[in-house]
This record gives C-alpha cells, structure tokens and sequence, in this order.
C-alpha cells in the first residue's frame, strides 16, 4: 500500500474548487489530511462546497485579477501557513465553431484557462522559491495534445498549459519546486455536460483525476495522463503522419463529439455559466 503520510498537514490551494475535478481533489486530499483551501469565482458555490468539506480555508478567487489571487494567497499563508502546493484547476470550455466565437468568449478562455495559470503559478513561486520548497500542479487536458473541432480556442489554450508547465520544470530545475501537469480526458463534470466521449473511450470521473493529483504528490513527475487508455491513444496518434492521425481521430468520432453531437439542451447551464 502506498504510504499517503506525506500529504497530511501539507497546505494545498486548489483553484476552481467549488466543483467537478477541483472538488474531487478537495476532498481527496482533505481526507488524506492535507490542510486545504480552496478558491472559486463563484462565491456562493465555493462558500457552500468549503463549508459541506469542512476545508480549512475557502472564497472568492479570481484568477485573472492579480489583487485577487494576491489577496487569496496572502490570507491562506497568514491562516495556515506556507503553502506546500498550488493546484491550478480553474478553466473553462465552451464549444462551438470557432467563427461563431464571440471576441468576449475568446478572450475568456485565454484569461482563465492560460493567464490564471500563469499568474498562480508565479505567484506561488515567489512563495516557494525562498523556502526551496513547494510544487505546482496545472491541470491541463489531452486536448492539449490534440486538436479537436468543436473547441480550437480550449484546445489553444490547453497547449499553452502544457507548454508552459514543461518550461516551469526545466527553469526550476534544482530548486526544491516542482512543476506538474494533469492531462485528463473528458470527465464527467458539468464542464462536459451534454458531450459524449469519442468511440472506444470513456469518460473519466472526477475522482480518477484526484487520484492522479494525489499520486504526482507522493512521487512528482512531469506529467500524468487520466484515464491510461486514453493517454495512450493520445501518444500513440501524436507520433503518427498527421494524416492517419486525422483519419483515426475521425474514426473515434472526435470531429462531431463537441460540435454536431453535442447535446445542446444537456449543456445549455454550463454554457450560460461560462459565457455571463
């Protein structure tokens, strides 16, 4: 059996954690015995899901506002202490053709899913660095390591992630900060809503990404893939000629599984939600 000991009294801040996968990981965690706070937009979601946790910490974040996320992470220290990990959950995915992308919505994916990404992680750095301790977890997504029609912006930014956590790793390479990503599939959260996983595929719970957050604690590295299968078809199509990757995307459906296919009124909250 794995020994969790590690992970207990560890302060962790997980963005985006009102819900789906940064709740999961909440929770996780908190029962692990991390010391955990947890951050959303949505201050009655959050409020609501910190209070049922019995997390130590929870509230407003916003993580395109540097004051904000500042703010979050100066009252997390001064409550808890230094915080031992930074999980940049918060991201956001609309889908449609990108010609029918309003600008706002473009640059909202960006803010979120990129910016808040960036800005966390140098905020937690300018934290973690002195003490040559901490480690930084994006979640990410396999959309980053393809490109499915439907979400070119998400996909756009979920590239970005990757790219960015690699270059993290390597920069602070030696430093007692590590620098991780979690690349999940399409999970059964409100974020996929109304979506159906490709062919041969299965949508993955919001616990199995906890569960892999937990094990890149315990033993970092550079990145995981949930769920394995799918990781391995996302390697495997990625050192193709990028037409028999093409055609092998099309044959698991994933050219209509986030446009023609989607079922419109199951997603219609999640996509009022992100678009306000």
């Amino acid at each position: 059996m794995t020994d969790t000991g590690t992970i207990r009294g560890k302060v962790v801040v997980i963005t985006g954690g009102a819900r789906g996968i940064g709740l999961a990981t909440a929770t996780a965690l908190h029962r692990l015995g991390a010391v955990v706070a947890i951050g959303d937009v949505d201050e009655s979601a959050v409020k609501n899901s910190g209070a049922a946790g019995d997390f130590e910490h929870y509230g407003r974040l916003d993580v395109t506002d540097q004051q904000s996320f500042a703010s979050f992470l100066d009252e997390v220290e001064r409550q808890l202490g230094p915080i031992d990990v930074l999980i940049n959950n918060a991201g956001i995915m609309p889908t449609g053709r990108v010609v029918d992308e309003p600008d706002a919505i473009t640059r909202r994916i960006l803010d979120i899913n990129v910016y808040g990404v960036v800005l966390g992680s140098k905020l937690a750095l300018a934290r973690m660095l002195p003490r040559r301790s901490g480690h930084i977890i994006n979640i990410a997504s396999l959309a980053g390591e393809t490109h499915l029609p439907g979400l070119a912006t998400y996909n756009a930014s979920k590239h970005a992630v990757l790219g960015f956590t690699d270059t993290l790793r390597e920069e602070y390479r030696g430093s007692g900060v590590s620098a991780s990503s979690v690349l999940p599939t399409l999970t059964n959260t409100e974020l996929g809503s109304g979506v159906n996983a490709p062919k041969l595929l299965r949508a993955a719970e919001p616990e199995e990404i906890a569960a892999a957050v937990v094990k890149l604690l315990l033993a970092p590295r550079a990145k995981v893939r949930v769920t394995t299968t799918a990781g391995v078809i996302s390697q495997v199509v990625g050192m193709l000629p990028q037409s028999w990757g093409d055609a092998i995307g099309r044959a698991l459906g994933s050219q209509r599984a986030f446009l023609d296919d989607v079922d419109a009124a199951a997603r219609k909250a999640y996509e009022d939600r992100v678009r306000e």
